[in-house]
């Protein structure tokens, strides 16, 4: 019984020691406002991704429209993300939104990436329909995350506040 009660100890001691080497990624949270354009079809899905210098997708923030059968509309997300690892993003929140509509939410978004060199994209599409990789494209910068930035397909703007 001693032996036992001494391994258990031993092995919280060793967890613990592990786990306090894992510093968790310090996120700021920023109010995101999407508005889309006033058209006519099924609702867009968008996807909210961090790329670095090389354009290489490094996390996804935000996932709109929870049928996964569309994904693959998302051309490059799915490509390069979802569609090869199938990751767990649970960054995936309700449905689609239909044009002239506008979506909030919050974005945690890594520290260690704003003013780093890296971007976020807002990808979209509708289902069987256009898809616009670089909707919204901008340099993770604090100014940039105070303006607001126009979209080129089915997002009108996007406006962030930090929160």
């Amino acid at each position: 019984m001693k032996k036992q009660y001494k391994i258990a100890i031993a092995f919280t001691l060793c967890f613990l020691g592990l786990v306090s080497f894992i510093n968790p990624t310090e996120t700021v949270n920023y109010k995101c406002m999407i508005q889309l354009t006033n058209y006519t079809g099924e609702g867009a899905y968008i996807v909210v991704s961090i790329l670095d210098t090389n354009e290489e997708y490094q996390e996804t923030l935000y996932v709109q429209g929870d049928d996964n059968e569309w994904y693959r509309d998302i051309e490059k997300w799915w490509k390069n993300i979802y569609g090869i690892r199938r990751p767990n993003v649970d960054a995936i929140v309700g449905e689609t939104v239909t044009g002239g509509q506008r979506k909030m939410t919050v974005l945690k978004i890594p520290v260690d990436k704003i003013d780093a060199g890296y971007k976020i994209r807002f990808e979209s599409a509708v289902e069987d329909n256009e898809y616009f990789e670089s909707d919204v494209e901008f340099e993770l910068t604090t100014e940039n995350l105070m303006s607001k930035k126009e979209g080129k397909g089915y997002i009108r703007y996007v406006r962030m506040l930090p929160q």
